[in-house]
C-alpha cells in the first residue's frame, strides 16, 4: 500500500474559483441521477460536457509502464463513465482485455460502440467478477462517492477481484477550510475523510493497492 500519483500527467485546471453558492443542494441532486444534465448539462450540475479528446491515453501508458503488464493484461475500471480511459487502453494496447462497471444507463449508452460491449452495469461494492479475475484495477472517485459502509466493501471487492496492483482516489481534508472547499465543489462526494483516517480505512480492509489523495490542494480550489 502506497501513496502514489498516477494521474500526474494528466491535464488539471490551474484554478477553480468556489464558494457555498458554487453548487447547490438542486446541483447535487441532479448530479445524483448520474444522467444526460450531470454528463453533458450545464457545469454546476457536473462536468458541463464531458467529451472524448484522448487525454486519457499519457494515463493508459502509465498504468503499463508503472505496474509492468503484458499487453494482454485484464484491466477492470471501476465508475468508468463513458469509458474514455478504457478506450484510449485498447487503442494503445489492442490485446488488453478492459472491462467497465458504471452505474449511470446514460454514460453507459454514451459509450463509443467498440467499447460498450466491454462495461456492464453494476454496483461499485458488488463487482460481478471472480476472485483474482484482473491484472489492475483502478477507480477514479467511486470509493469515496459512496458512504462509508459501502466504500469499505468497494475496497474490499477491489482486493477480491484483483491480482494486488491497483489504484484509486480518495475525497480527504487537512483542516476544516480544506474540508468546507471541499464540499463547496464536490457534488457527489459522500465519505471525505482525513488522511489518517483514510489510511485506517485501508488498513482494516487490507487494501494493498496504491491510492491517491483528492484535496482542496491537489483539485487547485479557491476561495471566491
Amino acid at each position: 500500500m502506497r501513496e502514489f500519483d498516477l494521474l500526474n500527467n494528466y491535464p488539471v485546471i490551474k484554478k477553480r474559483y468556489v464558494s457555498k453558492n458554487s453548487r447547490t443542494i438542486k446541483n447535487r441532486i441532479v448530479a445524483s441521477y448520474r444522467g444526460k444534465k450531470f454528463y453533458d448539462g450545464k457545469r454546476e450540475d457536473g462536468y458541463g460536457g464531458f467529451k472524448y479528446d484522448s487525454r486519457w491515453k499519457a494515463v493508459a501508458k502509465k498504468i503499463f509502464d508503472v505496474y509492468r503488464l503484458k499487453d494482454n493484461a485484464k484491466i477492470l475500471q471501476i465508475g468508468c463513465d463513458k469509458g474514455f480511459l478504457l478506450q484510449d487502453i485498447k487503442e494503445i494496447f489492442p490485446k488488453a482485455k478492459v472491462r467497465g462497471i458504471e452505474v449511470s444507463d446514460y454514460a453507459i449508452q454514451s459509450a463509443d460502440k467498440k467499447i460498450k460491449k466491454f462495461i456492464k452495469k453494476g454496483l461499485f461494492y458488488d463487482l460481478p467478477f471472480k476472485k483474482n479475475e484482473f491484472d489492475f484495477v483502478i477507480a477514479i472517485g467511486p470509493v469515496y462517492s459512496l458512504n462509508l459502509a459501502n466504500a469499505i466493501k468497494c475496497l474490499k471487492e477491489i482486493k477480491r477481484v484483483g491480482k494486488d496492483k491497483s489504484f484509486i482516489t480518495l475525497g480527504s481534508y487537512e483542516s476544516e477550510r480544506d474540508f468546507r472547499l471541499f464540499r463547496y465543489w464536490t457534488l457527489l462526494g459522500s465519505t471525505i475523510l482525513k488522511k489518517r483516517e483514510w489510511i485506517e480505512v485501508l488498513k482494516h480492509t487490507k487494501y494493498n493497492g496504491d491510492y491517491k489523495f483528492n484535496t482542496a490542494k491537489s483539485l487547485s480550489l479557491v476561495q471566491k
